[in-house]
């Protein structure tokens, strides 16, 4: 077959497969998980969220259970969102050998309700100390945390305000509230719950908000000549985040879904070309062979085909608990069987046709005929079997994953349904732990159900009538 027998195939075939409008929705949808992949270090605030998937200290800055920010839109107390604040004033003076430096950052508040925690992050290398303070628009300073730091040759610093300021914070409130009516212990107090509203009568217990301009300063004293403290900034655990909110692991769901993607693409996509290929070889060698090997080779497919796959699949990696790709290994060993009794009775009609009987006089081997003659006018339907499959694929692995029995070194859609389960999401009503895994999951196999009906539809005419 001649390249430009192939081009000509390709756009015959493509003419024909846009006039089904929801074959096109499919091959959309398709190109855009595809880019959605090619760009995902991008699009996602974490963008190592695949390899630290269950690694904590990657999401320590986030917010527990937190929404997404666009239930804001909805609600009539607006939450202050998590963000980085880099961009800071710097200044720096010597007092003999000691130098002093100070960075102010803004940060602008106009929230109903503050963030769960204000975090610093820095580089330190010597022995320096971290001085914290807070400026309000109300013109009170509060000195929060004075942090010294051990000599080191260079480690990162982070400084909780919302754990190490607690006392100072009480401290500041307690200033407006009668001792009568002062009841509320100091451990129970919030410190940016205090930091971030009136100060008036009632701030302890019920703080209103002090919106506007907040000045964080972080004054560092540096004793040793090569003393530094580089790369600071300010980290807000806001009480929404990203656009589909934490978990209780304070993991990024936006994060894991994209990092899901190429997952689901991978696991769909493998599994349906080698079992497809294995069904297609499987039932032609057994429509050309014919005899008692035809025979052998039916019951072999009858076995295989009587047995329930996912009862199988949940079996062995309760025993085995494989890896991704041993489970793909496990689905295409029963998938193989669909195509198998279709493919036969087509290699039969082309077992009759005259050049394959020519081919046979002319001393052409089995295996070159089945290969070169025949496989090949099946491509097209193996093809369409492939994509029906891919959302099998998909939906198995979400299975064996939501029973804990899936590989847990991944970031698939079944295991952040399977964190999900046992992190109680149903029960404490975060319901954006649950729906986009859900969600993603059904997209993508209706992607390719899309693509599987259209090609169908295309190669067998009599569907055009249903």
């Amino acid at each position: 077959m001649k390249w430009i027998d192939i081009k000509a195939g390709f756009w015959d075939f493509w003419n024909e497969f846009k006039r089904v409008r929801f074959g096109l929705s499919g091959i959309i949808l398709l190109f855009i998980f595809i880019f959605v992949v090619l760009i995902n270090s991008y699009i996602v605030p974490f963008p190592e969220a695949s390899s630290r998937w269950r690694d904590i200290t990657y999401w320590e800055d986030n917010p527990v259970s937190a929404p997404p920010v666009w239930i804001n839109w909805f609600s009539s107390a607006k939450r202050a969102p998590s963000l980085i604040i880099e961009e800071h004033t710097f200044s720096e003076e010597k007092m003999g050998k000691i130098k002093l430096t100070k960075a102010v950052f803004e940060y602008e508040y106009p929230y109903d309700l503050p963030p769960l925690d204000v975090i610093f992050h820095g580089y330190a290398k010597g022995s320096p100390v971290i001085m914290l303070s807070i400026e309000r628009p109300d013109g009170h300073i509060i000195e929060l945390v004075r942090r010294p730091i051990s000599k080191s040759d260079g480690k990162k610093v982070r400084v909780s305000i919302g754990k190490d300021s607690r006392i100072e914070s009480y401290n500041f409130g307690a200033k407006y509230e009668k001792p009568e009516s002062n009841r509320i212990e100091r451990e129970m107090v919030k410190p940016t719950s205090v930091l971030f509203s009136e100060a008036k009568e009632g701030i302890l217990v019920y703080p209103s908000p002090l919106k506007g301009t907040y000045k964080l300063i972080a004054e560092i004293i540096l004793p040793g000549e090569n003393d530094e403290v580089v790369d600071i900034y300010f980290t807000f655990s806001g009480g929404v985040s990203g656009w589909l909110g934490t978990d209780s692991s304070k993991r990024d769901i936006w994060s894991g879904i994209v990092a899901g993607v190429k997952w689901a693409l991978l696991i769909g996509l493998l599994t349906a070309f080698t079992a497809v290929s294995i069904g297609v070889i499987y039932g032609v060698m057994s429509a050309y062979l014919g005899g008692w090997k035809d025979s052998l080779m039916q019951r072999i497919f009858e076995l295989f085909i009587g047995v329930p796959l996912l009862p199988v699949l949940i079996v062995m990696s309760a025993i085995f608990k494989p890896n991704i790709w041993i489970m793909i290994l496990m689905m295409s060993c029963f998938f193989w069987v669909g195509p198998v009794k279709t493919v036969r009775s087509m290699g039969l009609q082309i077992k009759e046709e005259t050049y394959i009987e020519a081919a046979h006089a002319f001393g052409a081997s089995s295996s070159r005929i089945i290969f070169k003659h025949m496989i090949p006018l099946l491509i097209p339907y193996s093809f369409a079997s492939m994509a029906l499959y891919v959302p099998s694929a998909i939906v198995y692995e979400a299975s064996i994953s939501l029973l804990g029995l899936g590989d847990s070194t991944i970031v698939t859609w079944g295991q952040i349904l399977r964190d999900a389960l046992t992190g109680g999401a149903v029960i404490n009503g975060l319901w954006w732990w649950v729906i986009p895994p859900g969600l993603f999951i059904a997209l993508m196999g209706m992607t390719f159900a899309f693509i599987g009906f259209a090609m169908d539809k295309i190669l067998h005419p009599k569907l055009r009538t249903r």
